[in-house]
């Protein structure tokens, strides 16, 4: 007799979750996704219904276009090395028509929780208060909706008498036109912002809480991202390469006033950015230290040096957040939860995260790999490791993230993409052997 297939629910149908569907469906599992926006592409739908997503009107890919596509689906020839929000929002489209998505996902539903039954299974309630049952869950809700505010808040922010806003809800540059800003981080919203405003604001400035290492866009005439990184060299040799051609391309970041990283390259997550130097250079950013108060109009920083503010930015990340699960169940304190290569619940077997890492690259491809690593789970072609085997594993791979990146909110789910990519193939393959050796 052939076993019973489970049935599949998905929550999310952004960039991670249609490509779990796509899998899921590709390998003959009955499948649903819930979507609480009215179409797909999550984090790159300029004003997406839901209010989850951060895009804004300028933003462009950091990551180039072959490195983000899907292995089975090639970004149109056409588009740019690094392509507009709107492009990529396209190419969603096209990837959900191309393999028959749309009639597979619940459009403008939200899950209002997920509670799992005694012997296993998930009941879902919906935001309309209708109620559906599934044998398996993936969680694709994404990691960049809800904003983290400066913990604690500075002195002053709750008298100062400009604007206060977080990067999650920047549109576009007109908020900062004829105006005195001032934006706090040195990722790649900060950098992307600050590079905004200085075209219309009165005054950009530029504050770092610590320092980071800049990567520009393109290196020797190829989108970074494109150079050779072969996971069979040790990281440190790759990164070590990698410094010194960011060094050769743009120098090291002190020299344009930058704070010095306190930190050697690939400890923590670079900044993209083929424009901020460039900016600051003419004088349109200009760096500045952390903030330390906010005094009426003003800006203080930790140096003692203040400036005018009318708009202050807040670049300071995002929370890791399961609205729909109980808190007692699945949480992720401090950003931190502990799976299995990122994806498997140690003590929930009908559980997965898709896209929950953050690799110096695009998650695309490796949520893509996620969800065919899951299918073929749910199909009895994968086996995972036994728990304490796989407790065994996250203690490892813990102890080498501590080890590695600076200590940080930001550095919690870090993975090398290529690397990652490797790994996914090489425990797949280990995984189907246990499959077959439980079979025969």
């Amino acid at each position: 007799m052939t076993p019973t297939l489970p049935r599949c629910a998905v929550i999310g149908a952004g960039s991670s979750g249609i490509a779990a569907l796509k899998a899921l469906l590709a390998a003959g599992l009955d499948a649903t996704a819930f979507e609480a926006s009215d179409r797909i592409g999550g984090n790159w739908v300029l004003g997406n219904r839901n209010g989850m997503s951060a895009a804004y009107r300028g933003l462009h890919i950091n990551t180039s276009r072959e490195r983000m596509e899907f292995s089975d689906f090639p970004m149109p020839r056409s588009y740019p090395d690094y392509p507009r929000h709107d492009q990529i929002a396209a190419y969603f489209d096209a990837y959900a028509d191309r393999f028959g998505l749309r009639e597979h996902i619940r459009f403008e539903t939200s899950v209002r929780h997920a509670a799992r039954g005694r012997r296993g299974g998930w009941t879902l309630t919906l935001d309309d208060g209708a109620v559906e049952r599934f044998d398996a869950l993936l969680v694709a809700n994404g990691h960049h909706w809800d904003p983290r505010w400066p913990e604690p808040a500075f002195p002053g922010s709750d008298t100062f008498s400009g604007i206060q806003m977080h990067a999650h809800e920047y549109a576009d540059e007109e908020v900062f036109r004829d105006r005195d800003v001032v934006i706090l981080g040195m990722g790649n919203s900060a950098m992307d912002l600050a590079v905004e405003s200085s075209y219309v604001a009165r005054s950009t400035h530029l504050a770092a809480r610590r320092g980071a290492w800049i990567m520009p866009k393109y290196a020797f005439g190829r989108p970074f991202d494109q150079l050779p990184n072969d996971p069979r060299v040790p990281y440190r040799v790759r990164y070590w390469v990698a410094e010194r051609i960011v060094r050769a391309q743009t120098g090291s970041p002190e020299r344009y006033g930058l704070p010095k990283p306190d930190h050697r390259f690939g400890r923590a997550h670079p900044t993209i950015s083929g424009r901020i130097l460039d900016r600051i250079g003419h004088g349109a950013v200009t760096p500045k230290p952390n903030i330390a108060r906010l005094e009426g109009d003003r800006v203080v920083f930790v140096d003692g040096s203040a400036v005018d503010a009318d708009v202050v930015v807040y670049c300071t990340g995002y929370k890791i957040s399961f609205p729909f699960f109980d808190e007692a169940l699945v949480s992720a304190p401090d950003n931190r939860i502990e799976l299995y290569r990122r994806v498997f619940h140690p003590d929930l077997d009908d559980v997965f995260f898709i896209g929950l890492l953050q690799p110096l690259g695009a998650i695309m491809p490796l949520a893509e790999a996620q969800g065919r690593w899951v299918a073929a789970h749910l199909r009895g072609e994968y086996a995972l490791p036994d728990r304490s085997a796989m407790l065994a594993d996250i203690a490892r791979d813990q102890r080498a993230m501590r080890r590695r990146y600076v200590s940080s909110k930001r550095h919690t789910i870090q993975v090398d993409f290529d690397d990652y990519l490797r790994d996914v193939e090489r425990e797949l393959r280990a995984g189907s052997a246990r499959a077959g050796a439980v079979a025969a």
